[in-house]
């Protein structure tokens, strides 16, 4: 089964965030078409595809769906397929490498020292210790094969 196309809009140019947002979700769309996915999340995307394809209102509705259905999309290929784009774990494991090492790590220089006033210095600390794990985890998703060529902008 094949991943339908999205409709050609000519109206939306005007709009030069909405378009970047086609833009990208085509590209998305795009880069799953070469890959070997099963019937029934071919399916899921379709109706998706239709869902957009059929949005007849203002850009901004077409805006908003634009980012559930990619969302929607990107989280169903990542649970079933184990397929990722460019940067996911890298922009994941910042936040948790902030709140699950950083804040900890302040608090413990700032009881240690006395000073609560160093509880921000563990948050860097926390920071880069997530861009590394993520930058790890990414480069083995692309190493398998896991690693869509795409970076999703938010």
């Amino acid at each position: 089964m094949k991943i339908k196309e999205l409709d050609k809009r000519p109206n939306i140019e005007q709009d030069k965030k909405l378009t970047a947002k086609y833009v990208q979700f085509e590209k998305l769309i795009n880069e799953l078409r070469i890959r070997e996915i099963p019937n029934e999340i071919v399916n899921s995307i379709n109706i998706d595809i239709e869902q957009i394809n059929s949005i007849s209102g203002s850009n901004k509705d077409l805006s908003k769906q634009l980012r559930n259905v990619q969302s929607r999309i990107l989280t169903l290929i990542e649970k079933e397929l184990k397929l990722v784009t460019k940067n996911h774990y890298r922009r994941t494991w910042l936040a948790m490498g902030m709140a699950a090492f950083g804040i900890p790590l302040g608090v413990a220089f700032g009881v240690s020292l006395g000073n609560m006033a160093f509880i921000g210095i563990g948050i860097p600390i926390g920071i880069a210790v997530g861009i590394a794990i993520g930058t790890a985890k990414d480069k083995e998703a692309h190493a398998n094969g896991n690693q869509l060529d795409i970076e999703i902008k938010y």
